[in-house]
């Protein structure tokens, strides 16, 4: 895989995403600031969010308990706070393109796709919860740009079956490991070599620790890519700066550690392998390069841990209806989006909801669930 002028894989160094998100408040000027911290850490790409908030939420939005404890009280209204439109996104990618990085977006909505494509960024990258959202993986698969896919609260399975979807863009794709908590209570570093092992695609892992570390091990476990929030002050309010790396200074550390993970991959190379004559560098004991890494075959795996199950019921996107819809109707594509909260019938089966017929009245703007349809 290549993004820009940037090999990707086991044998190329890391590429390194600053994730900027919302962290700029629905401020440009923030962004451009932030965009220009990153690129002075050393950062490959700066990341940004591409939503309209009426497009991503239906009336049943909530909010996730992350979010919550960061002091929002309303799903919409924090949103809305924090759009940029396209044309201030325009400036940051300039910023970033003339900073020599790259500029990459996470896109939330198929319909926002055209739009996005009017500008020039170098790769896309789905969030978690559109893991299930097999329209909009297929939009951005269109493009024939290249594709990140992260994998926040989700299992193996639904992994797999998303790589699935885009078996024929698999020279342009790779795959993070993410734990969807913020911040992560722990860093499940086995779900990147489980990824790899079941997809045999580059791995990467998208990392909401608070530790500036995580990234080198992380490497060492075979990511080669990460993604990590930034942030100008970790006590700024909004729902991920608590989770968010200061950008001048943590930042860069966590940069030139990821740099030099061939010293740790080496400690758990021979960890695994039982090599008594190995000795650790810097001192380290061989019991602590074991306990850092974890060498055991029940970590080597992708699962949905209890953090993670109220961000799969509130950010990921269900099918949702556009308008009232009466008993009896039957339900046209016209009739339908994709939306959150998580609570329908989920993203993938959009498809089969074409054509069914209404059991009930169907309000306008929320999910359709099973029970809805004849």
């Amino acid at each position: 895989m290549q993004i820009g002028n940037k090999q990707i894989g086991i044998d190329h160094p890391p590429y390194i995403i600053a994730e900027i998100g919302v962290n700029h408040d629905g401020e440009v000027e923030r962004a451009l600031s932030l965009t220009d911290a990153a690129a002075d850490a050393g950062a490959d790409a700066v990341k940004l969010q591409f939503f309209e908030t009426d497009r991503l939420m239906s009336k049943a939005a909530k909010l996730a308990a992350y979010q919550k404890n960061a002091g929002e009280t309303d799903p919409i209204e924090m949103l809305r706070r924090l759009e940029l439109s396209i044309d201030e996104m325009a400036r940051v990618v300039d910023r970033a393109h003339e900073r020599g990085i790259h500029a990459i977006v996470t896109v939330f909505s198929t319909e926002l796709v055209e739009a996005a494509e009017t500008l020039a960024w170098d790769a896309y990258k789905t969030a978690s919860p559109d893991i299930v959202n097999r329209p909009l993986l297929e939009k951005l698969a269109d493009t024939g740009k290249p594709m990140i896919v992260s994998t926040g609260a989700s299992t193996l399975d639904e992994v797999v079956r998303a790589v699935g979807w885009l078996d024929d863009v698999r020279d342009r794709l790779a795959v993070l490991q993410c734990v969807s908590c913020y911040p992560a209570p722990g860093p499940a570093f086995g779900g990147i070599r489980a990824i790899a092992e079941a997809t045999g695609l580059p791995t990467g892992y998208s990392d909401h620790t608070s530790g500036s570390d995580t990234g080198e091990i992380a490497c060492a476990w075979g990511a080669r890519v990460l993604e990590k929030h930034i942030t100008y002050d970790r006590l700024a309010h909004g729902p991920d700066h608590q989770a968010s790396l200061i950008v001048h200074g943590e930042f860069k550390d966590y940069v030139n550690q990821a740099r030099s993970f061939k010293v740790l991959a080496d400690c758990l190379h021979a960890a695994e392998h039982q090599d008594e004559d190995y000795r650790p560098p810097h001192g380290s004991t061989w019991e602590l390069v074991q306990a850092i890494f974890m060498v055991d075959e029940t970590e080597i795996e992708k699962r949905v841990l209890d953090c993670e199950r109220d961000v799969r019921e509130v950010s990921r996107q269900s099918v949702v209806s556009t308008r009232e819809i009466a008993p009896g109707e039957t339900i046209t594509r016209e009739m339908l989006t994709i939306k959150r909260p998580g609570t329908g019938i989920l993203a993938y089966r959009l498809d089969e909801v074409v054509g069914t017929v209404a059991k009930r009245a169907i309000e306008a703007d929320v999910p359709v669930v099973e029970e809805d349809l004849a």
